[in-house]
């Protein structure tokens, strides 16, 4: 097993059951425990896990900025899910605002076989990785914001008003009861929010783990969205609340 593979298995574990143990992991992935405290140590330094004495505990904190590629690695099943539900709601000839969070790449891959579709982004990535695809692909430009590979600022935000789209879809790094929709930067939740006020419809792409956290900055409230796509079905305290603000709900 290569060693990203063997970090990702860490991933999904420590997702699972919050904290992993040097140990178990040496004889689950029957390597070395100085290998397994070094896969530690490299999670570590992308914010995934804080390390202790024997193991690792996970890092709770939603509003730490983890880098794309990190992002990427995580929850992939439920981004995959997520977006083959979405794809349900977008047709032929739609035109899109799409931001650069994973889950919006993600989609795209599920929207390869759709006709006549207009992308609108701030991700660097997605024309890069789509530049063989059927899509009519439109960079806003901007200053990069390396970390997350997205295109922010003045520049990015202007060239979104000379578009009015069919749908904005995008993604969040939290959804507070209290606190409506969260996310973890400035830059970022600016030119998202720019999006809202260009497009017909709003969807929201958010696993199940997304729910009931807080992150730095609140982006929008509940009544700013009119879809949800989730993983699971949400708690019915959360219908309820989806059901008040008019939002429809897909998982």
């Amino acid at each position: 097993m290569l060693g990203i593979e063997r970090r990702q298995r860490i991933i999904k574990l420590i997702q699972d059951d919050k904290k992993v143990y040097v140990s178990n992991l040496s004889q689950l992935f029957k390597v070395t425990e100085e290998t397994i405290r070094r896969d530690l140590e490299k999670l570590e330094n992308e914010g995934i896990l804080t390390r202790t004495y024997g193991g690792a505990v996970l890092n709770q904190y939603t509003l730490e900025d983890l880098p794309f590629q990190t992002r990427t690695s995580m929850n992939h099943e439920m981004k995959q899910n997520i977006s083959l539900k979405a794809a349900t709601l977008i047709h032929d000839n739609d035109t899109i605002m799409i931001d650069a969070s994973t889950t919006c790449l993600e989609l795209l891959h599920a929207l390869q076989k759709k006709k006549g579709i207009t992308i609108i982004t701030n991700s660097v990535k997605i024309p890069y990785d789509f530049i063989s695809s059927n899509f009519n692909i439109i960079s806003t430009g901007g200053t990069l914001r390396a970390h997350s590979l997205a295109l922010v600022g003045s520049v990015a935000q202007n060239a979104l008003q000379n578009y009015y789209v069919n749908m904005a879809v995008m993604s969040c790094k939290g959804l507070s009861f209290d606190n409506g929709i969260m996310e973890s930067n400035e830059p970022e939740s600016e030119f998202k929010r720019r999006m809202i006020k260009q497009a017909e419809i709003v969807i929201l792409l958010v696993d199940h783990t997304k729910f009931d956290k807080t992150a730095f900055i609140k982006l929008f409230d509940f009544s700013d969205i009119d879809y949800i796509v989730t993983d699971q079905e949400p708690d019915p305290n959360w219908l309820e609340l989806f059901n008040t603000h008019n939002v429809k709900v897909i998982y």
